[in-house]
């Protein structure tokens, strides 16, 4: 099939057309892939070979199929292409806790990642995480003091996760402490990995403000391990796709705030 001017106008964007359509069906051939984006067999074999190298996909003879859940849950390369938007949105409301002169913590989510990118105009600042992505956003910018924390680095977080006596993070207390994680449900929080969980505790309490980013793919679910309960956070940042009555009983916990999606056109 030759390429047309109707598929994806990027290699990135191609890319994450083929990852959300391989999750939902659990596995495609090259042929089909080809179809979806509107390019040759040829260009979608080498989309093919960097996903597969880059862990994201498993190939076999003539095409790729999905890798378990919880591999995909667990990348930080998977997850930074996942609902960009969305946390566009929550990083937009979450910036305007953050003053200069203020130390922030930020984890290794790929949600509060797209706050980093907002906080070089807040600066000065000093900001904690274990998230190699943060450094890599903000090691450039002069008024922001970086402490990067953790243990062991993972590959597939992207990050650097240790056993919570190991990290020293009792040491520190910051004025807000910013985290995602996998799910929630009215009452409590999730994810899939417990060494996360455990890291993400101790990184909670050293905020006095603790803020929750969450967009609607991840409300009404819930995931392996508890990770704290709802109550923890003083604040709850989600999108306004999120049922209107889940977001009243989040409220019974925390104080929330609704994000506007731009493309939804809803601001409430």
């Amino acid at each position: 099939m030759s390429s047309n001017s109707n598929g994806p106008s990027s290699r990135s964007a191609r890319q994450r057309m083929i990852l959300d359509h391989v999750l939902t069906a659990g596995s495609a051939t090259a042929a089909e892939l080809a179809e979806l984006t509107g390019r040759s067999l040829m260009t979608v074999h080498r989309d093919l070979e960097d996903l597969a190298a880059r862990q994201l996909v498993r190939k076999f003879h003539g095409g790729v199929s999905a890798l378990p859940t919880s591999v995909f849950e667990s990348s930080s390369e998977f997850r930074m292409h996942r609902r960009a938007e969305e946390k566009a949105a929550l990083a937009q409301v979450a910036q305007s806790f953050v003053e200069p002169g203020m130390a922030i913590m930020l984890d290794d989510s790929t949600t509060v990642l797209a706050l980093a990118g907002l906080l070089k105009d807040k600066a000065p600042l000093t900001v904690v995480s274990n998230y190699r992505q943060v450094l890599e956003e903000l090691r450039e910018a002069p008024d922001v003091h970086l402490i990067m924390i953790g243990g062991a680095y993972s590959r597939t977080h992207d990050s650097f996760i240790g056993p919570p006596d190991q990290t020293n993070l009792e040491a520190y207390a910051v004025d807000v402490a910013f985290q995602s994680t996998s799910t929630m449900d009215e009452r409590m929080t999730y994810h899939q990995e417990q060494d996360v969980v455990s890291m993400k505790r101790v990184m909670l309490q050293t905020g006095r403000r603790r803020v929750l980013m969450m967009d609607g793919s991840k409300v009404g679910h819930t995931s392996l391990h508890r990770f704290v309960p709802i109550a923890e956070f003083t604040d709850v940042i989600l999108t306004d796709d999120v049922d209107p009555a889940m977001v009243e009983r989040i409220g019974d916990h925390a104080t929330v705030h609704v994000a506007a999606i731009p493309s939804r056109g809803v601001i409430r």
